[in-house]
């Protein structure tokens, strides 16, 4: 009953005074149950530019922007994409709570569906200039970061008037390369093109210490020295006598008598089920730091240069056995029309019986990203960290998928992550001190079978 009904009523039966004679003056109307609201309906997260329908039969989940609506996905199952449900907190917002994000997923209940959704105006074309039109405000609605990487997109907006279905993903292509982000995408698989917005000047940094026949210009020859840069530290540095878990995520063994080394290789998969990630990931990290108490060791090397991401609750855990007290470790917000959302703060705590506080090198390289990067955030102000290598990607923000109306998927970061002291390292990365910058491939390590960022880490351990 609402408040409106309750004021009238106790009006109505005031002069009575009593209990019994209030609910028998009570209407019947006032008796019926009032029918309890479902999650079935529409459902807006205005920060990703989501709409969700749900009714009896399926969700459905729609993508806005400022000039239409897309269907993204016509049968959405969130536990798969978000791998949690989305429940109802009170009638009007849906939250789901991953274990493995930072943040959660929030939509407010709209009382009717966006125009731009309804059936007879949901977007489905493959002409080029509509297409354009939505590809170019998507872009303007949530990407976060035009100013931080110096793109004026407002005056590509008129490119419409030369797009044709012919030349449509090449001029596509070349504005995202301005972004030079990782973490912007374009795929679509059905006319068999990929573009990766962050690859050409990811390229240009990895090439910055190689030359002639070693220069990368494909992703064969980046997995050839790849490949090659871990047997050198399999070999030389480790004795080919290391430890894996079971899933080859992470590589841990011993450099001398008293020098560990760890490398993470990613931030996400140490289980098949992202429900059991975190237990997974635990049981590996207690496996990893019994060993280093066993062998009494005082220096430790972390290498995460080959780590391109994952999970950011993945690098929160492993950073925890690191820490010698409690700590901001970062931020974030989402942009949100012309500002942002509120900002969510994450904070890092000791963990496990036993956390390694001695002498850390961490190494880092451009293919450092994403989730590995917040794990650089979680460590780089603790005063017995060094970082040795060279800066990181600096992608940061979760990628926000959205379709175009022919289909094609886009990626883009519409998140804002900032450090303890509310530092931004969106594309610049996070790095070393100019004496301790080491290049992660370089003709001098290939040619002397060597890896220079390694020894220049045994450095600073031994001094």
């Amino acid at each position: 009953m609402n408040s409106q009904n309750s004021i009238k009523n106790i009006n109505r039966c005031f002069l009575f005074l009593s209990l019994i004679l209030f609910m028998a003056c009570k209407s019947d109307d006032d008796r019926i149950p009032q029918p309890e609201k479902t999650k079935n309906g529409f459902w807006l997260a205005e920060d990703k530019g989501y709409i969700i329908e749900i009714t009896d039969e399926k969700k459905v989940l729609y993508g806005v922007n400022s000039v239409g609506c897309t269907i993204i996905k016509d049968n959405f199952v969130p536990e798969e994409a978000w791998g949690v449900p989305l429940n109802l907190v009170d009638p009007d917002e849906l939250i789901g709570v991953p274990e493995l994000s930072a943040s959660n997923i929030e939509f407010k209940r709209l009382v009717e569906q966006n125009e731009f959704c309804l059936p007879d105006q949901i977007t489905k074309t493959k002409d080029p200039k509509i297409n354009f039109d939505h590809f170019w405000n998507i872009f303007n609605d949530y990407y976060a970061f035009f100013e931080t990487r110096n793109v004026d997109w407002s005056q590509y907006k008129d490119l419409r008037e030369q797009v044709t279905s012919e030349n449509f993903y090449d001029i596509l292509a070349e504005l995202v390369f301005l972004l030079k982000d990782g973490h912007v995408a374009i795929d679509d698989e059905a006319n068999n093109v990929g573009i990766d917005a962050g690859l050409p000047s990811l390229y240009t940094r990895l090439n910055s210490g190689l030359s002639r026949d070693l220069m990368i210009e494909s992703e064969e020859d980046y997995n050839t020295l790849y490949s090659h840069k871990l047997q050198t530290i399999a070999s030389k540095y480790l004795a080919n006598e290391f430890k894996v878990d079971e899933n080859g995520k992470i590589v841990w063994g011993m450099i001398d008598s008293d020098i560990a080394y760890i490398n993470i290789l990613a931030m996400e998969g140490y289980s098949s089920n992202a429900k059991n990630e975190i237990e997974t990931l635990n049981a590996v990290l207690d496996k990893i730091m019994t060993d280093l108490k066993d062998a009494a060791v005082s220096k430790l090397i972390i290498d995460i240069r080959f780590n391109g991401g994952g999970y950011d609750m993945v690098s929160v855990n492993i950073a925890s056995r690191f820490l010698d007290h409690d700590r901001l470790a970062f931020s974030k917000k989402a942009k949100l029309k012309g500002g942002f959302t509120k900002s969510t703060s994450v904070s890092v705590s000791p963990k496990g019986d036993f956390q390694f506080k001695e002498d850390i090198v961490l190494l880092t390289s451009p293919l450092t990203a994403s989730a590995a990067e917040v794990f650089t955030l979680c460590m780089k102000d603790l005063s017995y960290v060094t970082i040795v290598g060279d800066h990181t990607n600096g992608v940061f923000s979760d990628i926000l998928p959205h379709a175009l109306p022919n289909g094609a998927l886009l990626g883009l970061s519409n998140e804002v992550y900032s450090d303890a002291n509310g530092k931004v390292f969106e594309a610049i990365g996070v790095g070393p001190s100019e004496e301790n910058k080491v290049s992660l491939f370089s003709n001098d390590d290939f040619m002397n079978e060597k890896d220079s960022a390694i020894e220049k880490a045994i450095e600073i351990l031994n001094k």
